[in-house]
């Protein structure tokens, strides 16, 4: 199965998830929020989460990678949102990219509460 037949969800995880470990993978996406008040902490939050919980857990590892991989993406997407700004569209592509960004934090946080392992889509997959 490649990458693009279903970009929403990776396969599952053996077993179902433990309450605790949704409970995980629902903060490795919200700690992304912290990024509204630290800068790159959209970044730094899953990532500690990620070195954390990633020999014990396995779907909370699963999840804050994907976290982690979504948010580097769109700080790249930020930064080039602000390098845009000299030719003036970036103040219409920011705005976008802040909104995108929001919506899908919030989509997998709601996601990975409920057990399903979500795979955001649009992202590149740099860490593994």
């Amino acid at each position: 199965m490649s990458d693009f037949d279903d970009m929403t969800t990776a396969p599952p995880i053996v077993g179902t998830p433990s309450t605790e470990e949704r409970q995980w993978g629902l903060f490795a996406h919200l700690s992304a929020l912290i990024g509204l008040v630290i800068p790159l902490g959209n970044v730094i939050g899953p990532l500690i989460i990620w070195q954390v919980k990633k020999d014990t857990m396995p779907f909370a590892s699963e999840q804050a990678k994907e976290a982690l991989n979504f948010n580097i993406t769109v700080a790249i997407a930020a930064i080039v949102c602000f390098v845009l700004f000299l030719v003036l569209i970036g103040m219409m592509l920011l705005p976008l990219v802040g909104l995108f960004w929001l919506i899908f934090t919030i989509l997998a946080a709601v996601k990975a509460n409920e057990g399903v392992q979500y795979r955001y889509p649009f992202t590149l997959r740099l860490v593994n």
